[in-house]
């Protein structure tokens, strides 16, 4: 009977160290990965802050219930592979990417891992996913639609300026984003009849000074700049050629209007990567990608610049003025 009851405690307390060891381990700390176009470790983009923000009001904090590792192309988008490489050998629990070649890019590197996209493009018609309600596979988030506003954009700035005479349009040729866009642009200005210039640029050191030079020579009287990685890196220097040349600028970020850029006509790309927090937190506490359904902006901002306007000598009509959302003055 002793021995008994000596061997029933030698259990009991087998047991009992297995519950308190088990309790003890420490709990795992999720990992994301964040593949940015654009940025640098000494200087993260907006949209990056946006999304550290974003986790924060979720209630994670870096480097003790969350940890992120960040990788940065500089606006090299043919780095976008390898970097997304890295991340998936690290086994991260969730992926982010904010750019076309940073998700397509993940998409054909992993089928497991989980991804949120913010995108410009239709995710559909470039086959990320299947349907923005049921996007299958391993992917989801939310898309800015920047690309269907290329019309609206243009209708704007022919009413800033009625005297338009030809739009140039700056853009990356080697980055699929932005190739979509100019094509967008083609078809717009087709139709409300406005003659385009492609100012080409290609990285990894843009020539934006030749292409402002070339716009000059082909008389366009005002300059539409397409997001993508590599131009994201200079705003200011764009917006500054675009005053230096008195030319009127859509813009297709309200960074570049803060910057000094004319107007802008575009969601909320804080708003949208501050979202995209809450889409990682979901899929961390269980759902699945595919469950969740890629978000659309419910509203889009006109923001219109008024100290560019005088510095380029342009009169904003009043009609327009009072339609915009926010004007820097």
């Amino acid at each position: 009977m002793r021995k008994t009851l000596t061997v029933l405690f030698i259990v009991v307390a087998l047991g009992a160290g297995a519950t308190i060891a088990q309790a003890q381990q420490p709990k795992k700390v999720p990992r994301i990965g964040y593949v940015s176009g654009s940025g640098d470790p000494s200087t993260p983009s907006p949209s990056l802050e946006a999304f550290r923000q974003g986790l924060r009001d979720l209630g994670y904090i870096e480097g003790k219930n969350i940890l992120v590792e960040y990788r940065y192309a500089e606006g090299k988008v043919d780095r976008m592979p390898d970097l997304v490489a890295e991340l998936v050998q690290l086994k991260v629990d969730v992926l982010v990417a904010g750019n076309l070649p940073g998700i397509r890019a993940a998409k054909q590197a992993t089928k497991t891992i989980p991804i949120v996209m913010v995108t410009t493009v239709d995710p559909v018609a470039t086959g990320i996913v299947d349907s923005l309600a049921r996007p299958g596979g391993n992917i989801t988030g939310l898309t800015r639609l920047t690309r269907d506003l290329s019309g609206k954009r243009l209708e704007l700035l022919k009413e800033v300026v009625p005297a338009i005479s030809r739009v140039g349009v700056l853009w990356d040729a080697n980055a699929p984003g932005p190739v979509i866009g100019f094509k967008e642009y083609e078809a717009a200005a087709r139709a409300l009849k406005i003659p385009l210039q492609s100012l080409e640029v290609r990285g990894p050191n843009p020539d934006i000074e030749g292409a402002f030079q070339a716009a000059a020579k082909g008389r366009a009287s005002a300059l539409i700049t397409i997001r993508g990685a590599l131009l994201n890196r200079y705003p200011k220097r764009i917006v500054d050629l675009a005053i230096k040349n008195r030319l009127p600028s859509m813009c297709e970020g309200s960074e570049y209007v803060e910057a000094g850029g004319l107007i802008s006509y575009s969601a909320n790309e804080a708003d949208q990567f501050k979202r995209a927090a809450y889409y990682v937190d979901r899929i961390l506490k269980g759902t699945k990608p595919a469950d969740l359904p890629v978000e659309q902006p419910m509203k889009f901002e006109f923001i219109i610049n008024l100290k560019t306007a005088k510095q380029i000598g342009l009169t904003i009509p009043h009609e327009v003025l009072a339609r915009a959302d926010k004007v820097i003055k």
